[in-house]
């Protein structure tokens, strides 16, 4: 039986690697644009390839995905991080768990992690097409028929499986093609939209604190309802980045349309510090050092830096004894701190981590990854409308399906 999977990033790694475990003799032909494998796995996590999550109960990791969740429930049981985690480990990459619960190489180098499928893949039965273009697929009496350029004679499978990806990072390959082979077999695309985006933001004042991050913060913003996410995130030069911005865009995406007006977004620096609290904190500090100026009182609680903004964004002066200081102004200054106030004008649809929506999951079966609608056509990774959180999430459901694809062919 011959295979074509076509998309060599981490879905179609894992489903050839899969296939050739299962069942060595089946001939499998890997093809790939790009002129090398795992372009797009390999500078994950700042070029450490966040592998997995560290996160083992499957019940919760699904609750990462805000798209694709149920769908995903039995790849993800089949194929979970515990197993992801021990896949790599016995095909001789060592891995670690950081403190947030991201699973790297200890090597911090996701070169190892493509090198244990190029390792695999010296199998004679595996062709591996880089630099290799498909243009059109036709389904036929014998299975399907994959064509390339003009004159080149055209490839005969059984099964396809098409692990393309979304069209985010468009310069490691991923520029949508899987959707318009998709759709050409009969299947519908859902709305396409990047997720895990920064936020850029109408006001100019983050680039003066660009760097500053924060631990634990929430973030709401106003679409038809609030919509919030609590986590880490930092000041950048043009807005806002981090954990829980990416979180917050993948929650908003089909929320808000960037095109027609800012979103409105609050940032609560203390979330679990009630207003009041913070200002008995402040007002035993004030106690105990009236002449202390109001810069310094506020920057026992934030980052002198961000202390100067919140001083010119209330027109305060920063050097006013703190015990001069009208309560009012303190009340503000508390209010500001607790609900800061931005307009994002925009997200960059290049630099999105992935994208949102895809092939639509009704027309695939999720025990096995085989279309519904043309047999013998298989999905994985993310051309699927699936996709999760930053921490590994991603790169887990695409092992994940990629695995069941390869199971169910193999």
């Amino acid at each position: 039986m011959n295979v074509a999977i076509i998309g060599g990033g981490a879905a179609g790694l894992m489903t050839a690697a899969t296939i050739l475990e299962k069942n060595s003799e089946i001939n499998i032909f890997l093809i790939e644009k790009n002129n090398g494998l795992g372009k797009k796995v390999m500078i994950s996590g700042g070029g450490r390839c966040n592998v997995t999550t560290g996160i083992r109960d499957v019940r919760t990791v699904l609750t990462n995905y805000p798209r694709g969740s149920k769908f995903l429930s039995s790849a993800m049981h089949q194929f979970s991080p515990r197993d992801i985690y021990e896949w790599f480990e016995s095909h001789g990459v060592p891995l670690k768990t950081e403190r947030d619960a991201r699973v790297f190489p200890q090597s911090d180098n996701g070169k190892d992690i493509v090198a244990v499928f190029e390792q695999l893949f010296r199998h004679p039965n595996i062709h591996v097409l880089l630099n290799t273009s498909v243009t059109q697929i036709k389904k036929d009496k014998k299975g399907f028929q994959i064509f390339f350029k003009e004159n080149e004679t055209p490839l005969q499978v059984e099964k396809v499986v098409l692990t393309t990806g979304g069209q985010a990072y468009r310069h490691t390959g991923s520029t949508g093609d899987g959707y318009t082979f998709a759709a050409s077999l009969g299947h519908s695309i859902t709305k396409l939209t990047p997720s895990l985006n920064a936020f850029f933001t109408k006001e100019t004042w983050p680039a003066q604190i660009s760097g500053l991050s924060f631990s634990k913060a929430t973030i709401t913003a106003t679409c038809s309802k609030p919509i919030s996410f609590t986590g880490p995130f930092l000041f950048t030069h043009k807005g806002l980045s981090g954990p829980a911005i990416f979180a917050l865009s993948s929650l908003i995406t089909f929320e808000w349309d960037d095109s027609k007006q800012p979103l409105n977004i609050s940032i609560d620096l203390f979330p679990d510090i009630s207003e009041d609290a913070l200002r008995h904190k402040i007002e035993t500090v004030i106690a105990s050092n009236p002449k202390r100026n109001w810069l310094n009182t506020m920057a026992t609680i934030i980052p002198k830096s961000l202390a100067l903004i919140v001083c010119e964004k209330l027109s305060l002066s920063p050097e006013k004894h703190t015990g001069d200081v009208p309560k009012k102004d303190l009340i503000r200054s508390l209010s500001w701190i607790k609900s800061i106030p931005l307009h994002v004008k925009g997200r960059d649809a290049g630099d999105e981590f992935v994208t949102a929506g895809g092939v639509e999951l009704t027309e695939v079966n999720p025990s096995t990854m085989e279309s519904n609608i043309c047999p013998g056509l298989f999905f994985a990774g993310e051309i699927l409308n699936i996709d999760g959180f930053t921490g590994g999430f991603n790169l887990q459901a695409s092992w994940a399906t990629g695995h069941l694809a390869g199971e169910n062919i193999g």
